[in-house]
């Protein structure tokens, strides 16, 4: 896709090169430093310190992701530092050592595979991120504790109990009070990239799974009560990789 050299790390995720392009890191979730010291979670700066050192000054070659830029105008790839001995992946050497998770849009199965497998190796050795409670995976039996997440990338790890369709959407539960609890919502549109990998939806009922992405929920009851009551909470899944089998029960 492209090369240059690394002029300025800016976070764990994002570098720029010294002609001033923008390069985001593909296919991972990486914590971010906020404005202030009050606004960071654990391991942002861990992230950033990481990335300065395996590619600050370096010069890399840019492969490119399902897009090839987002809509902040940053090139989004995968990187490689140029250096002798084999290539090494910098979205693989930040997910080993714990300092991302696997992001909901990897492009490709065979990079989500590799991906998933080191993110696995790393969450059972308890590495960065993976020993702090925050970034543990939770179980989607509470929905309160999901809810509290809302607006930011999680792991939730459940028994899916129903697959339903309805409309152009199709609802992967983890309860039975639809209102209340956990369910992953798939566009029927995006069924065809399961069906790709050979994965029927219908077959994940009564499965234990782990699903990766942005925490959602469903919002009522303002008029009624004067307040914005949160429930309901709920991933969009657009691609296979966000959705893991762990077994029957």
């Amino acid at each position: 896709m492209a090369r240059g050299r690394v002029e300025r790390v800016a976070d764990g995720a994002n570098f720029f090169l010294d002609d001033n392009r923008e390069v985001h890191l593909a296919g991972i979730e990486v914590p971010l430093p906020g404005a202030n010291a009050s606004d960071r979670v654990p391991g942002s700066m861990a992230a950033t310190t990481a990335l300065t050192a395996l590619i600050g000054g370096a010069h890399v070659e840019l492969r490119q992701s399902g897009v090839k830029s987002d809509r902040y105008g940053r090139i989004v790839a995968y990187a490689e530092p140029l250096a002798d001995g084999a290539p090494r992946s910098v979205q693989a050497e930040m997910i080993a050592a714990g300092l991302a998770r696997v992001g909901a849009d990897i492009g490709s199965q065979a990079c989500a595979d590799e991906l998933l497998r080191r993110e696995a190796a790393a969450r059972r050795a308890g590495l960065g991120l993976w020993a702090d409670a925050y970034y543990r995976p939770l179980s989607a039996d509470d929905p309160n504790a999901i809810l509290k997440l809302r607006g930011h990338f999680a792991l939730i790890t459940g028994k899916v109990v129903s697959v339903r369709g309805s409309g152009a959407t199709i609802y992967v539960n983890f309860g039975r009070r639809w209102s209340q609890d956990f369910a992953v919502t798939i566009r029927k549109r995006n069924e065809r990239h399961f069906a790709a990998e050979g994965r029927d939806l219908n077959g994940l009922a009564g499965r234990r799974v782990l699903v990766r992405g942005w925490i959602e929920a469903h919002s009522g009851n303002f008029g009624a009560t004067g307040r914005d009551d949160w429930h309901a909470p709920w991933i969009e899944v657009a691609q296979p990789e966000q959705i893991e089998l762990a077994g029957h029960d």
